[in-house]
């Protein structure tokens, strides 16, 4: 089965690119491409697309309120969302990933970057490249612990505060597995354990409790 994307991004070379770049892999078919915000929103309505790579930085309604309303639909709760930006620091990603972006991609990554992110978003899976996502996170979050989230820690065993932590620090479930001496399957129930208590619609979601609530240093 294909994974059906949407582009949304205003400049017509980026949107050409991404086209060229998705049409010569024969898992993946680009249904649709918008060129601002509410175009985009619109899209994912009729098409009910697998994945949308969302450029921030769009006219009449921004990548980051498409993301909004996107995310508020619960009939489009199977489409996952990949931030496209220019800055790996940009103020916008960190927002995006708590209005439920499946993780970002700085634009010029490599193709394989590009068609890898696409297939890990289709999974269902967050792309959170520790190098990058966690500096941004970071960054927007080192000030204090959010009050609201140290309180939800309490919700938490001692091992899934374990668990949201390493997965703040980037670590997959195979490596949380290696971490804690436990099997990859024990590790998935940790991590989705925690996602229900917590209400994380994915594991970007995870990583910015994991940060707000002072559990990642």
């Amino acid at each position: 089965m294909r994974v059906r994307v949407v582009v949304a991004d205003d400049q017509a070379l980026v949107r050409m690119g991404l086209r060229v770049l998705l049409e010569t892999e024969e898992d993946l078919e680009l249904v649709g491409e918008a060129a601002d915000g509410l175009e985009a929103v619109r899209l994912v309505r009729e098409l009910r697309p697998d994945v949308v790579l969302m450029d921030v930085r769009m006219p009449v309604v921004d990548g980051l309120e498409a993301l909004r309303r996107i995310g508020a639909e619960e009939a489009l709760a199977g489409t996952r969302v990949v931030v496209l930006t220019t800055f790996e620091l940009d103020e916008y990603v960190f927002e995006a990933l708590r209005a439920g972006a499946s993780g970002f991609l700085i634009k010029d990554s490599d193709p394989a970057q590009m068609l890898a992110a696409v297939r890990v978003a289709a999974r269902g899976e967050a792309l959170l490249s520790p190098s990058v996502t966690r500096r941004v996170v970071a960054a927007f979050t080192s000030r204090s612990p959010a009050g609201g989230e140290v309180r939800r820690v309490e919700v938490l065993t001692g091992r899934e505060r374990e668990v949201v932590a390493l997965v703040g620090e980037g670590l997959s479930n195979e490596e949380i597995a290696g971490r804690l001496v436990v099997s990859p399957a024990t590790a998935r129930t940790h991590v989705s354990r925690a996602m229900v208590k917590l209400g994380a619609r994915d594991r970007a979601q995870l990583v910015v409790f994991a940060f707000r609530a002072g559990l990642v240093r």
